[in-house]
């Protein structure tokens, strides 16, 4: 019965994989890879990752997870080891900074849903920011909670294809096992999707299987989309730049429908 169970699961699993395969995975992909380039900007963003992870558990990665996955990130955006050390050393010091993790939610131009984490020092600076960015491309900072229905929250794993050793039909059963709810994957990368509650586990079973995990990360993804017009797209296409280029924001997530046409036109 168990077998059973898990090959009807594996069917469906796999099917849903091909529907969804594609521009989404090759658009995350691009938007991950666009945001790592930033390096500077990168290595803050976590710098500040391991000083919140830091004070949450501890400095020691063998017992906090949280920490240990920032230092596979780091790993996977080349920051340099002392770099990483420093940090760490930094975060557990009596002088640390203190961090505070906030939300925003807000729309742009055409109704599209924006939700921003950010991470500060200064919550009273974040919150004018992100105000005046709304408002610079005719966007509206909203009231927490109100788009919460549009996002949910999914770990994503990002590993080189070339770590893995075994069969893939065995790598997707072991994955399914471990509470993954999406495999994508083209030449060279394997994204893995999994549910919020289940991030921990299916970190698990990779470090379980010694498999090298580039980058982990709790992401917020649309449920639906929303159609604009190219100059929408133009206007909040530049809003996202802008908020991401502040110093305070972690991660900016939306529901704009993003395709080869309205690419095109800002290219």
């Amino acid at each position: 019965m168990r077998a059973f169970f898990y090959c009807c699961k594996f069917i469906i699993f796999v099917l849903k994989i091909n529907l969804q395969m594609g521009r989404a995975f090759e658009y995350r992909k691009a938007t991950k890879m666009a945001r790592w380039d930033k390096m500077a900007k990168t290595f803050s963003k976590i710098g500040k990752d391991i000083a919140i992870a830091v004070k949450a558990g501890g400095p020691d990665p063998e017992s906090n997870p949280a920490l240990r996955r920032c230092i596979q990130n780091a790993k996977g955006a080349n920051m340099p080891k002392d770099n990483v050390e420093r940090a760490i050393k930094k975060a557990s010091g009596a002088d640390a900074e203190h961090y505070d993790e906030i939300t925003y939610e807000g729309y742009g131009q055409g109704g599209v849903a924006f939700f921003i984490e950010c991470t500060t020092n200064n919550p009273t600076r974040t919150v004018a920011n992100v105000r005046a960015i709304f408002n610079k491309f005719d966007g509206n900072l909203g009231k927490n909670g109100e788009l919460a229905f549009i996002f949910d929250r999914k770990g994503i794993f990002s590993i080189d294809k070339s770590s893995i050793k075994m069969d893939w039909d065995d790598f997707e059963m072991e994955m399914i096992d471990g509470g993954a709810e999406d495999v994508e994957s083209d030449d060279e990368e394997v994204m893995i999707t999994t549910a919020f509650e289940d991030f921990g586990a299916l970190s698990h079973k990779l470090d379980d299987l010694g498999i090298e995990v580039k980058s982990a990360e709790l992401q917020r993804i649309a449920n639906n989309t929303k159609e604009v017009n190219p100059d929408q797209f133009k206007a909040n296409m530049k809003m996202l730049d802008r908020f991401e280029e502040d110093d305070d924001v972690q991660n900016v997530f939306h529901n704009m429908e993003i395709t080869d046409e309205l690419l095109k036109s800002i290219s």
